[in-house]
């Protein structure tokens, strides 16, 4: 099974749709961007069919879903075409569906004991959630000693100004964040300035 760390550039956008007519759209802008990997969260019921929508119409997206909190959630979510898996914790009902989907994929983590535990379970890619409120890059950084097998996508309250700081980290592969999709932009379906801030964003690692 490949790591989401090699899945696409170190940023990915984490993109919540409320309407299935963005989807397609959307994705275009990010990787024209040149940010191919995206997580299309499940917080709205448009979600898996705008999963779909981005498989079928833009072939160079690589699409993640993204707040898993069950196994049937895993199961449709590899229905619909995703191609790697995200939640924002885990436990081991959790992790047995996602392992057994056969998709790359990034339980959550907020403290030592946690990632502790995806250890014992041989599992190293891990998602930082949330990055800034459970503590940052210093936490992170405190934890590359004692725990060097783990590597992390922290996000939440990540930005453009932090997003670098994160990506300096020996145990971080990439971040995950909204900052190059403004409410306002997504409101007025300003595709081409979504593409001019994915841009800038896959530019913090080229």
């Amino acid at each position: 099974m490949s790591s989401v760390f090699e899945l696409g550039p170190a940023v990915v956008p984490v993109v919540v749709l409320e309407d299935v007519e963005d989807a397609v759209p959307l994705a275009e802008a990010l990787v024209a961007g040149g940010l191919t990997a995206i997580e299309v969260t499940l917080r709205t019921p448009a979600a898996l069919e705008s999963i779909r929508a981005i498989t079928r119409a833009v072939p160079d997206a690589v699409v993640g879903a993204g707040t898993l909190l069950t196994p049937d959630h895993v199961a449709a979510a590899k229905a619909a075409g995703a191609r790697f898996l995200v939640s924002p914790g885990w436990t081991d009902r959790l992790l047995d569906a996602m392992r057994g989907s056969g998709l790359p994929f990034l339980p959550g983590v907020s403290t030592a004991s946690e990632v502790v535990g995806l250890l014992e379970r041989g599992v190293t890619d891990m998602k930082f959630f949330p990055a800034e409120a459970a503590g940052g890059t210093a936490y992170l950084r405190s934890l590359a000693s004692p725990l060097p097998q783990a590597r992390f996508c922290p996000t939440g309250g990540i930005d453009a100004d932090r997003a670098p700081d994160y990506l300096a980290l020996p145990n971080v592969g990439c971040v995950g964040g909204t900052w190059m999709l403004p409410k306002s932009a997504l409101q007025a379906r300003d595709w081409d300035r979504i593409t001019a801030l994915a841009r800038e964003a896959a530019a913090v690692t080229a």
